[in-house]
């Protein structure tokens, strides 16, 4: 029997700080691309409750588990896409909102999991529809005690520096032009304050209920909060700022801050020693 749908908020298909994006998730059998009666009602119900007012567009994505060749999971995981687009139209969902239909083929699995090998296999087997949501006001970072948008003269150890404009290309690692940019202040920064050393956290937000971590688009492993803080490490060195004064690390959808989404898709600078 076919996984049941689950409604899940996800990261990895968006890029950080930015627009809010809902998924929905519909499981496949192995080799298969037909949907169900049930899923069918239930994947259009998920459209037609959400706040059409919101709606700015829709997204289908289809995976396929490891197994098989490559050029075949392609076109299994984009025939899987198809089926569910061609289920929207039908149903009077307008053909102008969905901007993206894209099989993805095979997601890779972590060398080192042997448990629940089926499982992780059948999670893999699946569409995400994605519906991009204009964005609501964002909130702010002005209560919360300890977390600053800049680098101070004076820290104490457990500050944390939020990184409000570092950007990231959709569910990936790597840095835009503009989060460079921006980097560069703060690695000045660091440089002029060179007692301050620090951890550079990278989060997420709103995986799926079983999942911590999200997956990264250019290497297709579940460790985007990890690959985003190893790419700010790494770019602040080649600004010369000291390895010796930095680690880091991804804290997955472990560590929200209590506001909005948007403010824990997020990679912070937290002051560990002065």
């Amino acid at each position: 029997m076919l996984n049941p749908i689950r409604l899940i908020f996800l990261l990895f298909l968006t890029p950080l700080f930015a627009q809010e994006e809902i998924v929905q998730s519909v499981y496949f059998e192995t080799n298969k691309f037909n949907i169900d009666a049930t899923q069918a009602a239930q994947i259009l119900d998920f459209v037609t409750k959400t706040d059409s007012s919101r709606i700015e567009s829709l997204q289908i994505y289809g995976y396929c588990d490891d197994v098989g060749k490559d050029d075949y999971n392609r076109k299994l995981s984009n025939d899987r896409a198809n089926e569910v687009k061609e289920l929207f139209i039908k149903n009077g969902v307008k053909s102008k909102i969905i901007v993206t239909i894209e099989g993805k083929g095979r997601i890779l699995i972590e060398d080192d999991i042997i448990d629940n090998l089926p499982e992780v296999r059948s999670k893999n087997r699946r569409v995400d529809v994605v519906i991009n949501l204009k964005p609501q006001p964002k909130a702010k970072l002005d209560d919360i005690p300890g977390v600053y948008t800049t680098i101070q003269k004076k820290h104490i150890v457990g500050d944390r520096i939020y990184l409000d404009k570092i950007f990231f290309d959709r569910g990936s690692s790597k840095l835009s032009l503009q989060s460079k940019n921006e980097l560069d202040k703060i690695a000045r920064a660091l440089l002029r304050y060179k007692t301050i050393t620090f951890e550079i956290q990278g989060h997420v937000c709103c995986t799926p209920p079983n999942q911590k971590e999200a997956i990264d688009k250019d290497t297709k492993k579940r460790r985007l909060s990890i690959n985003r803080a190893e790419t700010v490490y790494k770019y602040l060195i080649f600004k010369k700022v000291p390895k010796e004064r930095m680690t880091f690390k991804g804290y997955g959808n472990t560590q929200p801050l209590g506001k909005t989404p948007d403010l824990d898709r997020r990679v912070e600078l937290v002051i560990t020693k002065i």
